[in-house]
């Protein structure tokens, strides 16, 4: 009998426990989002708004705000926010208080294209628009480039975005109808020709090497054009 006593306290446990964690349960998915926030991670500079973000996190062109917690579908939010050609990644949660946490990682600009059509290229060599709320400190690009015709012009500006002697000289890029690519650099008239992106590092090894002899030697100022088409050389043109 003891023994049969014990196995009815525990299905008893067992059913009270399950009924309590199910009624919590029912509870917790009722309960109404009370609050939205917004975190921005990495990125400091700011090209896509709260506001923007805010106007993105609806369900049925309706706000999730005072919704039960069981009818909001994060990953239709997720997908909505990410279909902003802004956001590289978005990721919501809602937190068993109610409130619904949208994080947001935004695209980052390496370039600028200044043509017909303006726009930045970013890290990972795809389409970004400009935004109103801020402009990147980017090398602006120019001459026949497009959204479908930029995989060079990324080359060479991932090349400068990750190196900090580019990076600090590189003003702007340009690609010619062939497709090859020059570029201007800062306290220079020289247009300096890169030619096309095949042995880039090499020819970028080169240039590091004329520029630091050539303002060692106060002589950076006297060409006109400065060629790195030739792999184990530099040819300049003087003014």
């Amino acid at each position: 009998m003891r023994v049969k006593y014990s196995v009815i306290k525990i299905l008893v446990l067992l059913a009270v426990v399950s009924g309590l964690f199910a009624f919590s349960n029912t509870r917790n998915s009722e309960r109404p989002i009370n609050d939205t926030q917004i975190n921005f991670l990495g990125e400091d500079n700011l090209y896509i708004t709260h506001e923007t973000v805010s106007k993105l996190l609806i369900l049925n062109q309706e706000s999730v705000t005072d919704k039960p917690k069981e009818i909001i579908d994060l990953n239709q939010l997720e997908n909505a926010l990410k279909s902003n050609k802004m956001v590289k990644n978005a990721e919501v949660f809602v937190s068993v208080e109610g409130t619904l946490t949208a994080e947001i990682v935004q695209k980052r600009p390496i370039a600028r294209v200044s043509n017909e059509a303006s726009f930045y290229i970013d890290e990972e060599g795809s389409y970004m628009p400009l935004s109103g709320n801020y402009t990147a400190r980017v090398p602006l690009v120019t001459g026949d480039v497009n959204k479908d015709q930029m995989d060079a012009v990324f080359q060479f500006a991932k090349a400068v975005d990750t190196d900090d002697f580019l990076k600090k000289h590189v003003i702007q890029i340009h690609q010619n109808e062939n497709g090859s690519i020059d570029f201007r650099i800062r306290n220079s008239q020289a247009v300096v020709k890169l030619g096309y992106v095949e042995h880039l590092t090499k020819k970028i090894n080169n240039f590091k090497a004329f520029y630091q002899k050539a303002v060692k030697d106060n002589i950076l100022n006297k060409y006109s054009v400065i060629n790195l088409t030739f792999n184990s050389q530099v040819i300049c043109t003087k003014l």
